[in-house]
């Protein structure tokens, strides 16, 4: 066997001559022409030779070197090749550094691959701005791999008893943007910030803190004198309104109407799937009084919308309406009287759940008798939406008069 350890520290600090000084067992000091010096080991394998560099001596000292060539051997003696190994090593070490992505870039990565499936601008600024507010002052820089459940319950122990709404949104965006990381290699294990049988046995249940806020809804035995009110009142926001309440549709489908949803002829106002919060197409039956206020507005419209804003391309703002609430002297929100009219409709009328709930668009939740609904109740709903409208016409008193009566036959 070659003799090794035949240099020492002096005799390589001070070896001048180009050349190769050989400490044994394949490593060796190279020294070039201009003076510099650095290691090298030689093997052979499959009865070929080769020569590899193993680093400069400012950096990679005698006893380094050696300890490299004892490992280089021993892979040699395996039939690795110590030259070929190291490629696979740094090709590998590369793929990895590439891997490492923080959570940041994932949930951009994420949103922007899903953003044209939402229905609006504003749900992926919502994602982004729930994210960026709570998640990434505290996991936002960090490789999204070594994301796990101690760092997700930093972010939602201190919001989730007094901000359990936007906790449990922060909770389940985090969970699908670790879900989208593994999908695509970044991470691997348990997504730490699942719910099921994971975060419910460490956070109460929502129900259990969740303070429930209903919008403020007018008492259906009221709306008769409301509405006495609000024909009084003059202004797109006033009409605009009163097409809300007869329509019992959602504030965004009555202000962004446009003048092209509307057969004048039929009495009928079809919402596209779009503007719609189920996604699906929504005819609207229009009462009498509805269609009037309809073409009222038509006659007045200059833009696309039929309440036109102050500028005539854009649709009226929400505020407008709340202004023309509060001028007549009620604290109720618009949404509030969709409620108004559901709790009418369950208490004076003898229409059916699904009608009712049908006008409201309400999303099926039975998944059977979805696949079994074939048509929206269209005739059904226009008798019923006849009727609310008679009955906004109503005031109290007459309501009780009526009432009375029914009672003494």
């Amino acid at each position: 066997m070659a003799k090794l350890n035949r240099l020492n520290a002096l005799s390589v600090q001070r070896a001048t001559r180009p050349g190769l000084l050989m400490d044994g067992g394949g490593l060796g000091l190279q020294i070039s022409r201009e003076g510099s010096k650095s290691w090298i080991f030689r093997f052979s394998l499959n009865k070929k030779t080769r020569t590899m560099g193993l680093g400069p001596i400012n950096t990679i000292s005698l006893a380094s070197a050696r300890e490299l060539a004892f490992e280089c051997r021993k892979q040699v003696k395996s039939g690795i090749d110590p030259i070929e190994a190291r490629q696979r090593s740094r090709a590998n070490s590369v793929a990895e550094n590439l891997k490492i992505i923080t959570f940041d870039q994932c949930a951009e990565a994420y949103i922007s691959a899903h953003r044209v499936s939402w229905r609006n601008i504003k749900h992926g600024d919502q994602w982004t701005n729930t994210l960026k507010t709570y998640a990434s002052p505290v996991i936002g820089r960090l490789p999204v791999q070594v994301v796990d459940t101690s760092l997700v319950m930093r972010i939602l122990e201190p919001i989730w008893s007094t901000k359990n709404e936007t906790a449990s949104r922060v909770r389940s965006r985090i969970e699908l943007v670790l879900a989208w990381a593994t999908v695509r290699g970044y991470r691997s294990g348990q997504n730490p910030a699942i719910w099921r049988n994971h975060l419910d046995k460490l956070l109460p249940a929502r129900a259990r803190v969740q303070k429930v806020r209903h919008f403020a809804a007018l008492p259906f035995e009221e709306i008769g004198e409301f509405m006495a009110k609000l024909r009084k009142e003059d202004g797109t926001g006033a009409r605009a309104l009163e097409f809300m309440i007869l329509t019992a549709s959602r504030t965004s489908e009555t202000l962004k109407a446009r003048m092209q949803e509307f057969n004048f002829d039929e009495s009928i106002w079809t919402i596209p799937s779009e503007r719609m919060k189920t996604g699906v197409e929504h005819r609207v039956p229009l009462s009498p009084r509805a269609l009037a206020i309809a073409l009222e507005m038509r006659a007045q419209v200059e833009g696309e919308f039929l309440f036109s804003g102050a500028r005539k391309k854009r649709p009226l703002s929400n505020m407008a309406l709340l202004k023309v609430i509060r001028r007549i002297g009620y604290k109720v929100t618009g949404h509030g009287f969709r409620s108004t009219f559901r709790d009418w409709a369950a208490e004076r009328t003898n229409f059916s759940h699904e009608v009712c709930e049908q006008a409201l668009a309400h999303t099926i939740r039975n998944k059977v008798e979805s696949a079994y609904r074939r048509g929206d109740l269209l005739l059904k709903r226009q008798v019923l939406m006849t009727e609310w409208a008679k009955y906004c016409e109503t005031s109290q008193q007459n309501v009780a008069q009526i009432i009375s009566l029914t009672q003494s036959m």
